[in-house]
C-alpha cells in the first residue's frame, strides 16, 4: 500500500484530516481541495424550520458540514435538543459530530450513502408514527434522492440547505502540473460534485488524467466517473478514511 500517492480534494479541513490518516498508513497524499464550502446567510425560512424543529420525529443529516452549521443553528435556538427526536446522518464522521453535540443519532455501518441510510431499520420505526415528518440538512441544491425516496413512503419531508459548495480558483493548469511534480498515481474523490469539479479544474488535460487509478464512494459517483471516461474506477463503498484504505490495500498501486 505504500507505493500509492494519491491526490486528495475534499474541502480543506477534511483533507488535512485524511492525509494525516493516509500517513500513519504510509501513503502519501497531496490535499488540493475541490469543494469550498460557503455558509448561506441565515433567512427567516432557515429559523422558522429550526423553532419548528420540534415536530420532526426524524432529522437526515447528509454531509460534516450540514452536521456542523446546521448544530451550530439549532444551539442558537433550542438550549435543549427536542425530545424524542432521532438524527440520522450518511455516514460515521458526520453521526460523530452529531452526537458530540448531543443528539440521538443513527447511521449505517454497511456503506456510508443514502441507499445505506434508507436501509436501516430505525429509521423506519421512528418514522412509523402518524403523519411522519423529515428534516434533511444539507447544502443548496443537493440531491433528491432521499427525499423522493420518503415521499414515496408517505413521509413529509422539508429541506434546510445550509451552505454551498463552489470550486475554489486556481491558475490554469494546476491539476496536471501536481500529478507530475509531485509523481502521483491515484486521485481520490468524496462525491458526485467533487468528481464534476475535478474534471471541470482537468479540461483539456482530463482525457490524459482519466486513465489514472480513481477512487470514488459509491456506485453512483462510480457511474458519474465512468460515463465521463474514467478508465479505472475503484468504488471504495464508502467515503471514510476506513473505507479508502481498505479499497487500497485491495488495489496494486500503479505507476504514472
Amino acid at each position: 500500500m505504500t507505493g500509492w500517492r494519491l491526490l486528495i480534494t475534499r474541502p480543506a479541513e477534511e483533507c488535512a484530516a485524511l492525509a494525516a490518516t493516509l500517513a500513519e498508513q504510509g501513503v502519501y497524499a497531496s490535499s488540493l481541495p475541490l469543494l469550498e464550502i460557503e455558509p448561506l446567510p441565515e433567512t427567516a425560512e432557515q429559523r422558522a424550520l429550526i423553532l419548528e424543529l420540534d415536530r420532526y420525529p426524524a432529522v437526515i443529516v447528509v454531509s460534516k458540514p450540514a452536521a456542523r452549521i446546521g448544530c451550530e443553528l439549532v444551539d442558537r435556538y433550542w438550549p435543549q435538543p427536542p425530545a424524542r427526536q432521532v438524527w440520522f446522518s450518511v455516514g460515521a464522521a458526520t453521526g460523530q459530530l452529531l452526537q458530540d453535540y448531543g443528539f440521538e443519532t443513527c447511521w449505517p455501518t454497511q456503506g456510508d450513502d443514502s441507499e445505506a441510510l434508507l436501509d436501516l431499520p430505525r429509521l423506519a420505526e421512528v418514522l412509523a408514527v402518524p403523519d411522519p415528518r423529515v428534516l434533511i440538512l444539507r447544502g443548496e441544491g443537493g440531491r433528491e434522492f432521499l427525499a423522493e425516496r420518503l415521499s414515496g413512503q408517505g413521509v413529509s419531508v422539508d429541506y434546510l440547505e445550509l451552505y454551498r459548495r463552489s470550486l475554489p480558483d486556481y491558475p490554469s493548469g494546476t491539476l496536471p502540473r501536481r500529478i507530475a511534480e509531485e509523481g502521483l498515481n491515484g486521485l481520490v474523490v468524496s462525491s458526485g460534485q467533487g468528481f464534476e469539479h475535478l474534471r471541470q479544474l482537468a479540461a483539456e488535460d482530463w482525457p490524459a488524467l482519466a486513465r489514472l487509478p480513481l477512487f470514488v464512494p459509491s456506485p453512483r459517483v462510480a457511474e458519474l466517473a465512468r460515463a465521463a471516461g474514467a478508465e479505472n474506477v475503484v468504488d471504495c463503498r464508502g467515503a471514510s478514511a476506513v473505507a479508502l484504505l481498505a479499497a487500497l490495500r485491495a488495489t496494486p498501486a500503479a505507476a504514472f
